[in-house]
């Protein structure tokens, strides 16, 4: 029984080493992971708050980067999250300050369903591509916030939304972890275990085969863009409820760590291939390296250079060489 076992483990580390470039986000992750934690130590990187706050900071990444990888997989682009998630942390402010609560949350889900419509309805109605559809969405969700809020934080007085959307806690756990959680667990059960999923998946590795099929790869590409868009407004939401206010600025640049998160989880930037809980360890994984380097006293600039730079590496060691 014990060399049943024995052999059983032995196989499956092999299996893993043989197909390491898959898993080196899982490898990396841990890596960083020990390093930080043997090197950070005494500046408290070990410290619960402190791995709590990488969860709180990272929550609203995870939750775009999952809707990230359906539109990934499908093989479009959505460069609009980051301005969507701000617009929908004013649309919420607003509302909740003349609407109450409920308000708030058929203000912001609304926000994110009629941009992902219109994103669809250019890329797949009148042919532009998503790049270049969401690359434009993106300065005008930018520019009604800034409009909307006359550039000035709208604050949020309602405390149950506060608890509900990112500020509250149960016990010494985030509710913020809860979000990532679930959103994790639908994303993954999704594109996985779903005919949707699995036709994203085929529109992604091949549109014409895909439409030979009976695959309507149109209506999938709208589908998936209009979800990007709704958790993009989930998570400005979140961002809201957290900082207990909705500013033009939140999710500003978050774009870039949303698709970095996907890619980094093994989801292919060409369509065909995607992973939720590999995206989800890239998120957790974009924070550990974001805190490991704020507790190291690095400057902002010196931030970016490394984060860009270990980033590069990973998605490096990933990619299968011919």
């Amino acid at each position: 029984m014990a060399n049943t076992e024995t052999n059983l483990a032995s196989k499956t580390l092999d299996a893993f080493l043989a197909n390491w470039r898959q898993n080196i986000i899982y490898i990396g992750f841990v890596v960083i992971f020990v390093v930080f934690a043997a090197t950070l130590n005494d500046r408290g990187f070990l410290n619960p708050n402190n791995l709590l706050n990488i969860v709180r900071q990272t929550t609203m990444i995870a939750v775009m980067a999952v809707a990230m990888t359906l539109v990934l997989s499908a093989g479009e682009i959505d460069l609009s999250v980051g301005a969507v998630a701000g617009l929908a942390s004013v649309t919420v402010a607003l509302a909740i300050s003349v609407m109450g609560p409920f308000g708030g949350l058929v203000a912001g889900l609304a926000t994110g369903i009629a941009i992902g419509v219109f994103n669809g309805w250019l890329t797949t109605k009148i042919g532009i591509p998503s790049f270049l559809t969401t690359l434009a969405m993106m300065g005008i969700a930018k520019g009604i916030a800034m409009w909307m809020s006359d550039t000035a934080a709208i604050p949020i007085l309602s405390q149950g939304y506060s608890w509900w959307f990112g500020g509250g806690s149960i016990g010494r756990v985030p509710v913020l972890l809860f979000w990532m959680l679930i959103f994790g667990a639908v994303g993954h059960v999704v594109l996985r275990r779903t005919s949707f999923g699995r036709r994203v998946l085929a529109t992604g590795g091949g549109e014409q085969a895909a439409s030979y099929s009976g695959i309507n790869t149109a209506g999938i590409k709208f589908r998936v863009l209009v979800l990007s868009s709704t958790a993009a407004a989930i998570a400005g939401m979140l961002y809201a409820g957290r900082l207990q206010s909705g500013r033009f600025q939140l999710g500003e640049g978050d774009e870039l760590s949303v698709i970095a998160a996907a890619v980094l989880g093994g989801t292919s930037l060409f369509g065909g291939k995607g992973t939720v809980i590999g995206t989800i360890v890239g998120a957790l994984m974009i924070g550990l390296i974001n805190n490991g380097l704020i507790l190291m006293g690095l400057e902002f600039s010196q931030q970016l250079i490394a984060r860009g730079g270990i980033i590069i590496l990973a998605v490096a060691l990933s990619q299968k060489r011919n």
